[in-house]
């Protein structure tokens, strides 16, 4: 079936208020006028039709062989509305599945996916698109260190029998005192142990772990902004407490993930890097063909954790490298390779460090532009980070640039690039996406903490690394899904060999794991 005819009928089809089988398209596409034969077909199908079916495409053509004439002019619709295309600009929303299935778009396959619009269940929440309000001002650099104070320590000050830093100042020397802050300072003294300045909306207090304590190693964990709780004895002048143990936020080890209620899966995938010379599109292509498979008929979901495309100017050199220069251009070549995907899939898409929209984190969903551009099976774009629940099973999804900085500052057996989803784990223990300020990950200060994760996901998911790796956290799936993009020259230069051409299938309802492998 030639593909850009079949994408017109869609698009007439959709415009009209109508979805269509994919079986209905084929017929439609094979006709001898497929656009009278639309007119036909849409002339004769019952008012309360949505869905046009193949039953509906070969009525309408009998009845033209059978020499019929019927009028020209556009037909009713029953549907008088043209179903609204995600924006993004809401913290919570839900795709209102009742309204209208899925559209299959091009393409033909063996695959029998379950449409019924009462099934399927997809919703946002932590979507800050549209919702930014940071200016830079020195006011909102408190508020949302104030903000991850309130929350983070909310999960900790029930833990411990905290006082704030000026009050434990003013308790007498071998007092037992316990605090919950953001970590100001980690430094080691002349003798090898370390000193760790917690800092509250009070003021900063320094907390000395000693080297031959057992949780020593814990110190090699620590980021600079994360939120801590310390407990300890004091010392005699009490300008100082020992440190009897520490606590993070963390993952409860009871914790009990949802599942979904019947065998469903999603696909998820990233850094696809269309526009790169090294973008492998027979890997995509044989995903795309997969998907259409009746092996992937279960597969009704797919999360794109960003870096759609390659962009331009992301690092140096980077346009020697380029096979689309323009990045309107990049964006349309990448929309051409999602329209293989099944239209019967639901999409999710968060934007990543390669993608047209700010660096600093959160990033918002694209703008109305580069939506409209990737338009193709009206997919859910959101911010970056933004959590999709799948039919009960919440999803944080993250691009995952702090990454980098968690793997550069923790020692190689705690996180490394070769085992991405170990060094997950410390962020789903610190409860942040990315709590270190002023490093690598560029962090736009906002009048709350959009990266704090206030809920336990039942699975984390991010890229960015180009590397593979999943496994679990106190229950939780932590999922790094490799790329769609072979070794480029920079990445030969800073060591990093990527696995690339991977899909990670998650199965809903029991969150087990199978990778597919395309290159």
């Amino acid at each position: 079936m030639p593909l850009e005819a079949a994408a017109r009928l869609v698009s007439e089809l959709t415009s009209r208020g109508y979805n269509a089988e994919r079986e209905a398209v084929t017929r439609l596409t094979a006709a001898d006028d497929p656009r009278a034969a639309l007119e036909r077909v849409l002339e004769d199908v019952p008012d309360d039709v949505l869905v046009v079916r193949a039953e509906h495409v070969e009525a309408a053509l009998a009845t033209d062989a059978g020499g019929a004439t019927h009028s020209d002019g556009p037909p009713g619709s029953s549907a008088d509305s043209t179903p609204a295309v995600s924006t993004g600009t809401h913290s919570a929303q839900e795709r209102d599945c009742s309204t209208r299935s899925p559209v299959e778009t091009v393409g033909s396959s063996s695959a029998n996916r379950e449409t019924d619009p009462a099934v399927r269940s997809l919703e946002i929440t932590g979507d800050m698109t549209g919702e930014s309000t940071g200016t830079g001002e020195y006011s909102d650099f408190v508020s949302v260190f104030r903000d991850r104070l309130d929350r983070l320590g909310s999960k900790l000050r029930g833990r411990v029998n905290h006082r704030p830093a000026t009050a434990i100042q003013s308790m007498p020397g071998g007092s037992e005192a316990a605090m919950v802050g953001l970590v100001n300072d980690i430094r080691s003294t002349a003798s090898g142990h370390w000193l760790i300045e917690l800092e509250d909306a009070t003021g900063t207090f320094p907390w000395l772990v000693m080297k031959d304590r057992e949780y020593v190693d814990l110190v090699d964990e620590l980021l600079c902004d994360e939120v801590l709780a310390m407990e300890g004895t004091l010392a005699d002048d009490s300008g100082i407490a020992f440190v009897d143990s520490m606590y993070f936020p963390d993952v409860p080890r009871t914790y009990e993930p949802s599942t979904a209620d019947r065998h469903v899966q999603a696909a998820l995938i990233s850094d696809v890097h269309v526009g790169s010379q090294e973008f492998m599109e027979d890997a995509w292509n044989a995903f795309a063909d997969w998907l259409h498979t009746e092996q992937a008929q279960h597969v009704e979901y797919m999360l794109l954790a960003g870096d759609m495309v390659e962009g331009v100017g992301v690092y140096p050199d980077q346009d020697e490298e380029l096979d689309i220069v323009d990045i309107y251009e990049q964006y349309e070549a990448f929309s051409e390779h999602l329209k293989k995907v099944p239209g019967d899939i639901e999409i999710v898409m968060i934007p990543g460090n390669h993608d047209a929209v700010r660096l600093a984190e959160p990033q918002p969903g694209f703008d109305e532009e580069l939506r409209e551009i990737m338009s193709a099976h009206d997919p859910q774009i959101v911010s970056n980070p933004s959590t999709v629940t799948l039919e009960g099973v919440s999803v944080l999804m993250y691009h995952g640039v702090s990454l980098d900085e968690v793997i550069a500052e923790l020692p190689e057996e705690k996180a490394s690039y070769d085992d991405p989803h170990k060094a997950m784990y410390h962020l789903l223990k610190k409860r942040h996406v990315a709590p270190q300020f002023g490093g690598h990950t560029r962090l736009a200060p906002e009048e709350k903490d959009y990266l704090v994760m206030e809920e336990v996901p039942d699975i984390f998911h991010t890229g960015h690394v180009h590397k593979l790796g999943f496994g679990k956290y106190h229950n939780v799936l932590a999922i790094n899904s490799g790329c769609w993009q072979a070794q480029t020259d920079f990445q030969k230069s800073v060591n990093i060999d990527p696995d690339a051409g991977f899909a990670p299938i998650v199965d809903l309802d029991t969150l087990d794991v199978t990778v597919q492998k395309f290159s």
